[in-house]
Protein backbone atom coordinates (compact mmCIF):
# COMPACT_ATOMS: atom_id res chain seq x y z
CA UNK A 1 0.00 0.00 0.00
CA UNK A 2 1.70 3.42 -0.65
CA UNK A 3 1.54 6.29 1.42
CA UNK A 4 0.57 9.77 0.78
CA UNK A 5 4.19 10.98 1.57
CA UNK A 6 7.29 9.32 1.95
CA UNK A 7 8.95 8.26 5.24
CA UNK A 8 12.01 9.79 4.88
CA UNK A 9 13.38 11.37 7.58
CA UNK A 10 14.44 15.25 7.29
CA UNK A 11 14.69 17.76 10.17
CA UNK A 12 15.18 20.61 8.62
CA UNK A 13 12.21 19.92 6.36
CA UNK A 14 9.93 18.55 9.16
CA UNK A 15 10.86 22.21 10.48
CA UNK A 16 10.02 24.14 7.74
CA UNK A 17 6.88 22.87 7.03
CA UNK A 18 6.08 23.21 10.74
CA UNK A 19 7.04 26.88 9.94
CA UNK A 20 4.37 27.35 7.16
CA UNK A 21 1.81 25.62 9.76
CA UNK A 22 2.24 28.49 12.35
CA UNK A 23 1.80 30.99 9.10
CA UNK A 24 -1.08 29.59 8.69
CA UNK A 25 -2.94 29.14 11.61
CA UNK A 26 -1.78 32.68 12.58
CA UNK A 27 -3.48 34.12 9.00
CA UNK A 28 -6.91 32.29 9.72
CA UNK A 29 -6.29 33.91 13.20
CA UNK A 30 -6.08 37.65 11.96
CA UNK A 31 -8.51 37.42 9.72
CA UNK A 32 -10.77 36.01 12.16
CA UNK A 33 -10.14 38.84 14.18
CA UNK A 34 -10.82 41.56 11.15
CA UNK A 35 -13.95 39.70 10.13
CA UNK A 36 -15.62 38.95 13.55
CA UNK A 37 -15.88 42.42 14.65
CA UNK A 38 -17.94 43.23 11.85
CA UNK A 39 -20.04 39.95 11.76
CA UNK A 40 -21.78 38.40 14.40
CA UNK A 41 -19.63 35.29 15.54
CA UNK A 42 -21.95 32.08 14.41
CA UNK A 43 -22.65 34.17 11.08
CA UNK A 44 -18.61 34.63 10.35
CA UNK A 45 -18.07 30.49 11.59
CA UNK A 46 -20.85 29.42 9.28
CA UNK A 47 -19.92 31.30 6.33
CA UNK A 48 -16.23 29.68 6.61
CA UNK A 49 -17.70 26.55 6.87
CA UNK A 50 -19.62 26.48 3.75
CA UNK A 51 -16.42 27.88 1.76
CA UNK A 52 -14.77 24.77 3.68
CA UNK A 53 -17.67 22.38 2.43
CA UNK A 54 -16.53 24.33 -1.28
CA UNK A 55 -13.23 22.88 -0.59
CA UNK A 56 -14.25 19.01 0.40
CA UNK A 57 -16.61 18.34 -2.39
CA UNK A 58 -14.55 15.31 -3.65
CA UNK A 59 -15.07 13.95 -0.37
CA UNK A 60 -18.68 14.85 0.05
CA UNK A 61 -18.78 12.95 -3.07
CA UNK A 62 -17.47 9.44 -1.88
CA UNK A 63 -19.08 10.26 1.49
CA UNK A 64 -22.83 9.52 0.09
CA UNK A 65 -21.93 6.32 -0.81
CA UNK A 66 -20.87 5.45 2.72
CA UNK A 67 -23.02 3.24 5.72
CA UNK A 68 -22.85 3.85 9.14
CA UNK A 69 -24.20 2.02 12.36
CA UNK A 70 -26.02 3.63 14.72
CA UNK A 71 -23.46 4.33 17.15
CA UNK A 72 -21.47 5.99 14.28
CA UNK A 73 -24.13 8.34 13.82
CA UNK A 74 -24.50 9.47 17.17
CA UNK A 75 -20.17 9.77 17.33
CA UNK A 76 -20.64 11.88 14.56
CA UNK A 77 -24.09 14.26 15.93
CA UNK A 78 -21.64 14.29 19.42
CA UNK A 79 -18.48 15.36 17.30
CA UNK A 80 -20.57 17.95 15.48
CA UNK A 81 -22.21 19.62 18.92
CA UNK A 82 -18.78 19.92 20.40
CA UNK A 83 -17.80 21.59 17.79
CA UNK A 84 -20.23 23.95 16.79
CA UNK A 85 -19.91 25.18 20.49
CA UNK A 86 -16.30 25.63 19.95
CA UNK A 87 -16.44 27.54 16.55
CA UNK A 88 -18.84 30.09 17.56
CA UNK A 89 -16.89 30.36 21.30
CA UNK A 90 -13.62 30.71 19.24
CA UNK A 91 -14.89 33.77 16.88
CA UNK A 92 -16.57 35.60 19.44
CA UNK A 93 -13.19 35.28 21.62
CA UNK A 94 -10.85 35.97 18.36
CA UNK A 95 -13.07 39.56 18.08
CA UNK A 96 -12.11 40.28 21.87
CA UNK A 97 -9.05 39.51 23.23
CA UNK A 98 -5.39 40.65 21.81
CA UNK A 99 -4.32 37.64 19.34
CA UNK A 100 -1.55 36.49 21.39
CA UNK A 101 -3.43 35.62 24.53
CA UNK A 102 -6.15 33.58 21.99
CA UNK A 103 -3.26 32.30 20.08
CA UNK A 104 -1.27 31.03 23.61
CA UNK A 105 -4.81 29.86 25.41
CA UNK A 106 -5.19 27.58 22.32
CA UNK A 107 -2.32 25.73 22.91
CA UNK A 108 -4.32 24.36 26.05
CA UNK A 109 -6.37 21.87 24.01
CA UNK A 110 -3.69 18.93 23.20
CA UNK A 111 -3.66 19.09 27.93
CA UNK A 112 -7.76 18.87 27.86
CA UNK A 113 -7.46 15.97 25.48
CA UNK A 114 -4.73 14.15 28.09
CA UNK A 115 -6.39 15.08 31.30
CA UNK A 116 -9.70 13.81 29.26
CA UNK A 117 -8.41 10.78 27.57
CA UNK A 118 -7.96 9.28 31.36
CA UNK A 119 -10.94 10.29 32.89
CA UNK A 120 -13.42 9.40 29.69
CA UNK A 121 -11.33 6.99 27.86
CA UNK A 122 -9.33 4.51 30.32
CA UNK A 123 -5.92 5.91 29.51
CA UNK A 124 -3.24 6.15 32.17
CA UNK A 125 -2.44 9.90 33.56
CA UNK A 126 1.64 8.63 34.63
CA UNK A 127 3.15 10.47 36.89
CA UNK A 128 5.13 13.04 34.56
CA UNK A 129 1.94 13.60 32.18
CA UNK A 130 0.57 14.56 35.47
CA UNK A 131 3.07 17.31 36.31
CA UNK A 132 2.94 18.53 32.52
CA UNK A 133 -0.72 18.68 32.48
CA UNK A 134 -0.05 20.89 35.77
CA UNK A 135 2.39 23.01 34.29
CA UNK A 136 0.33 23.37 31.81
CA UNK A 137 -2.37 24.89 33.55
CA UNK A 138 -0.03 27.18 35.08
CA UNK A 139 0.65 28.65 32.24
CA UNK A 140 -2.87 29.41 32.15
CA UNK A 141 -2.70 31.24 35.10
CA UNK A 142 -0.08 33.13 34.16
CA UNK A 143 -1.67 34.50 31.04
CA UNK A 144 -5.45 35.14 32.77
CA UNK A 145 -3.66 36.48 36.15
CA UNK A 146 -6.74 36.35 37.79
CA UNK A 147 -7.75 38.44 40.81
CA UNK A 148 -4.99 40.88 38.90
CA UNK A 149 -6.65 42.50 36.27
CA UNK A 150 -10.31 41.77 34.75
CA UNK A 151 -11.34 39.12 32.87
CA UNK A 152 -13.81 39.80 29.69
CA UNK A 153 -15.94 37.05 27.90
CA UNK A 154 -13.76 37.04 25.47
CA UNK A 155 -11.11 35.13 27.63
CA UNK A 156 -13.99 32.88 29.00
CA UNK A 157 -14.85 32.03 25.87
CA UNK A 158 -11.79 31.27 24.70
CA UNK A 159 -11.63 29.02 27.38
CA UNK A 160 -15.22 27.46 26.85
CA UNK A 161 -13.47 26.97 22.79
CA UNK A 162 -10.53 25.19 24.21
CA UNK A 163 -12.40 23.04 26.28
CA UNK A 164 -14.88 22.28 23.37
CA UNK A 165 -12.64 21.45 21.00
CA UNK A 166 -10.74 18.80 23.15
CA UNK A 167 -13.99 17.24 23.26
CA UNK A 168 -14.25 16.79 19.80
CA UNK A 169 -10.81 15.64 19.25
CA UNK A 170 -11.68 13.02 21.92
CA UNK A 171 -14.67 11.88 20.08
CA UNK A 172 -12.60 11.80 16.85
CA UNK A 173 -10.61 9.18 18.31
CA UNK A 174 -13.60 7.25 19.39
CA UNK A 175 -14.52 7.53 15.45
CA UNK A 176 -11.09 6.96 14.37
CA UNK A 177 -11.65 3.00 14.83
CA UNK A 178 -15.15 3.65 12.72
CA UNK A 179 -14.22 5.57 9.40
CA UNK A 180 -11.39 6.95 7.33
CA UNK A 181 -9.98 10.19 7.95
CA UNK A 182 -11.35 11.86 5.48
CA UNK A 183 -14.97 10.72 6.11
CA UNK A 184 -14.37 11.99 9.66
CA UNK A 185 -13.47 15.52 8.25
CA UNK A 186 -15.96 15.55 5.45
CA UNK A 187 -18.84 14.68 8.00
CA UNK A 188 -17.40 17.06 10.86
CA UNK A 189 -17.59 19.99 8.05
CA UNK A 190 -21.17 19.13 7.41
CA UNK A 191 -22.14 18.48 10.60
CA UNK A 192 -20.49 22.00 12.19
CA UNK A 193 -22.62 23.79 8.78
CA UNK A 194 -26.07 22.82 9.67
CA UNK A 195 -25.42 22.94 14.17
CA UNK A 196 -24.12 26.81 12.61
CA UNK A 197 -26.99 27.24 10.62
CA UNK A 198 -29.88 28.52 13.29
CA UNK A 199 -27.45 30.69 14.99
CA UNK A 200 -26.24 32.32 12.15
CA UNK A 201 -29.66 33.24 10.36
CA UNK A 202 -30.76 34.41 14.14
CA UNK A 203 -28.44 37.22 14.10
CA UNK A 204 -28.16 37.23 10.19
CA UNK A 205 -26.59 40.31 8.90
CA UNK A 206 -26.08 41.02 5.03
CA UNK A 207 -22.44 40.31 4.33
CA UNK A 208 -20.41 42.04 1.85
CA UNK A 209 -18.62 40.04 -1.05
CA UNK A 210 -15.61 41.28 0.27
CA UNK A 211 -16.38 39.70 4.07
CA UNK A 212 -17.66 36.41 1.87
CA UNK A 213 -14.41 36.53 0.38
CA UNK A 214 -12.06 36.55 3.62
CA UNK A 215 -13.95 33.92 5.21
CA UNK A 216 -13.31 31.65 2.24
CA UNK A 217 -9.57 32.59 2.28
CA UNK A 218 -10.00 31.17 5.70
CA UNK A 219 -11.21 27.84 4.95
CA UNK A 220 -7.86 28.23 2.78
CA UNK A 221 -5.03 28.72 4.70
CA UNK A 222 -6.83 25.96 7.67
CA UNK A 223 -6.54 23.36 5.15
CA UNK A 224 -3.15 24.25 4.10
CA UNK A 225 -2.48 24.48 7.45
CA UNK A 226 -3.73 21.04 7.83
CA UNK A 227 -1.66 19.80 4.95
CA UNK A 228 1.41 21.34 5.95
CA UNK A 229 1.38 20.27 9.58
CA UNK A 230 0.72 16.75 7.95
CA UNK A 231 3.95 16.86 6.06
CA UNK A 232 6.04 17.99 9.14
CA UNK A 233 4.97 14.76 11.20
CA UNK A 234 5.86 12.71 8.28
CA UNK A 235 9.45 13.68 7.59
CA UNK A 236 10.44 14.54 11.18
CA UNK A 237 9.87 13.68 15.08
CA UNK A 238 7.23 15.27 16.69
CA UNK A 239 9.95 15.99 19.04
CA UNK A 240 11.49 18.15 16.69
CA UNK A 241 8.48 19.94 14.82
CA UNK A 242 6.29 20.33 17.86
CA UNK A 243 8.29 22.84 19.87
CA UNK A 244 8.60 24.86 16.69
CA UNK A 245 4.99 26.21 17.07
CA UNK A 246 5.98 28.41 20.00
CA UNK A 247 6.51 30.75 17.23
CA UNK A 248 2.92 31.21 16.59
CA UNK A 249 2.83 33.33 20.02
CA UNK A 250 5.59 35.37 17.96
CA UNK A 251 3.94 36.04 14.70
CA UNK A 252 0.66 36.81 17.09
CA UNK A 253 2.50 39.16 18.69
CA UNK A 254 3.70 40.89 15.92
CA UNK A 255 0.52 40.66 13.57
CA UNK A 256 -1.52 42.01 17.01
CA UNK A 257 1.34 45.15 17.35
CA UNK A 258 1.49 45.57 13.97
CA UNK A 259 -2.33 45.10 12.63
CA UNK A 260 -4.46 45.99 15.58
CA UNK A 261 -1.96 48.46 18.19
CA UNK A 262 -2.17 45.39 21.14
CA UNK A 263 0.71 46.36 23.55
CA UNK A 264 3.60 43.24 24.08
CA UNK A 265 2.12 41.46 27.03
CA UNK A 266 5.34 39.52 28.90
CA UNK A 267 3.16 37.29 31.35
CA UNK A 268 1.40 36.09 27.92
CA UNK A 269 4.64 35.22 26.49
CA UNK A 270 6.29 33.67 29.97
CA UNK A 271 2.56 31.55 30.09
CA UNK A 272 2.72 30.92 26.69
CA UNK A 273 6.13 29.40 27.07
CA UNK A 274 5.32 27.33 30.10
CA UNK A 275 1.83 25.74 28.08
CA UNK A 276 4.26 25.28 24.59
CA UNK A 277 6.65 23.02 27.27
CA UNK A 278 4.33 20.87 28.96
CA UNK A 279 2.21 20.36 25.27
CA UNK A 280 5.83 19.85 23.89
CA UNK A 281 6.64 17.39 26.88
CA UNK A 282 3.55 15.43 26.33
CA UNK A 283 4.09 14.75 22.47
CA UNK A 284 7.83 13.44 22.84
CA UNK A 285 6.11 10.89 25.41
CA UNK A 286 3.80 10.03 23.31
CA UNK A 287 6.26 9.72 20.71
CA UNK A 288 8.95 7.73 22.63
CA UNK A 289 6.00 5.26 23.72
CA UNK A 290 4.68 4.52 20.47
CA UNK A 291 8.17 3.71 19.78
CA UNK A 292 8.57 1.27 22.45
CA UNK A 293 5.21 -0.91 21.49
CA UNK A 294 6.15 -0.92 18.05
CA UNK A 295 9.61 -2.26 19.00
CA UNK A 296 7.98 -4.57 20.93
CA UNK A 297 5.45 -5.34 18.41
CA UNK A 298 8.61 -6.26 15.87
CA UNK A 299 10.09 -8.42 18.39
CA UNK A 300 6.99 -10.49 19.26
CA UNK A 301 6.15 -10.63 15.30
CA UNK A 302 9.89 -12.72 14.98
CA UNK A 303 9.60 -15.00 17.70
CA UNK A 304 10.89 -14.50 21.49
CA UNK A 305 13.44 -11.48 22.02
CA UNK A 306 17.05 -12.38 22.76
CA UNK A 307 18.28 -11.02 26.53
CA UNK A 308 17.73 -12.24 29.76
CA UNK A 309 13.94 -14.22 31.10
CA UNK A 310 11.35 -11.64 31.77
CA UNK A 311 12.79 -8.40 30.03
CA UNK A 312 9.90 -7.47 28.03
CA UNK A 313 7.86 -8.03 30.87
CA UNK A 314 10.09 -5.63 33.09
CA UNK A 315 9.76 -2.91 30.29
CA UNK A 316 5.82 -3.41 29.88
CA UNK A 317 5.48 -2.49 33.69
CA UNK A 318 6.80 0.96 32.81
CA UNK A 319 4.82 4.08 32.01
CA UNK A 320 2.24 3.38 29.59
Amino acid sequence: MSTPFPQVQNTAAGIGWMLVTGLCFVAVNVIVKSVGSALPAPEAAFLRFVAGLILLSPVLLRLARSRFSARTWALFGARGVFHTLAVMAWFYAMARIPLAEATAMSYMSPVYVTLGAALFLGERLAARRLIAVAAALLGVIIILRPGFRELTPGHYAQLFATLSFAASFLVAKRLSSEASPSVIIAMLAISVTIGLAPFAMAVWVPPTLVQVAWLGLVAVFATAGHYAMARAFAVAPISVTQPVTFLQIVWAVLFGVVLFGEPVDFWVLLGGGVIIGAVSFIAWRESVLNRRVAAHLAVADRGPAPGPPGYLKQEEKGEK
